[in-house]
């Protein structure tokens, strides 16, 4: 059997989720990481599921699988991954950190700061970067290869150098 690797596609305009559509009736395996956004409407409130990186999908493939997501007319370039070991870790924390109670934006740049382990907390474990420290801290998961991360708050005192 072929090996699978990890490739990020970069969709046209809001296809995201007719990119991830398209692979599940593939039988592709992907990752569209979504967060919950709450909106009222006149009394109503209506729940949202966005993408957390808006134009990426996340795609395991074999290499001949490639130039069938290609042909779906909903990629605009598909991305190889150098360090597949590394963005699978960022990946899997940051997909963690969406199933659990804690809040979770998009950070679309990342900043310099301190490198961090969560060392309590349901997030413990994870590594990231100190983005600001006004209130509860701000902790970004980072995605190095598409250079975006996911910021949680974590209380300071969960934190600890690396």
């Amino acid at each position: 059997m072929e090996e699978t690797l990890w490739y990020v596609a970069h969709t046209r305009p809001r296809c995201e989720k007719k990119l991830a559509d398209f692979c599940k009736r593939e039988g592709y395996a992907m990752t569209l990481p979504l967060y919950k956004s709450v909106k009222k409407y006149r009394g109503k409130v209506v729940t949202f599921h966005k993408p957390l990186f808006p134009g990426y999908l996340f795609l395991q493939l074999q290499i001949p699988q490639r130039q069938k997501v290609y042909q779906s007319d909903y990629v605009a370039n598909l991305l190889d991954v150098p360090d597949q070991k590394e963005f699978a870790q960022q990946l899997e924390d940051i997909l963690r950190s969406l199933e659990l109670d804690v809040e979770v934006r998009l950070a679309p740049t990342i900043g310099p700061g301190t490198k961090v382990l969560i060392k309590s907390g349901p997030l413990r474990g994870m590594e990231g970067w100190v983005e600001n420290r006004s209130g509860p801290t701000v902790v970004l998961l980072r995605l190095d290869f598409i250079g975006q991360a996911a910021a949680v708050k974590v209380d300071a005192s969960q934190l600890e150098p690396v």
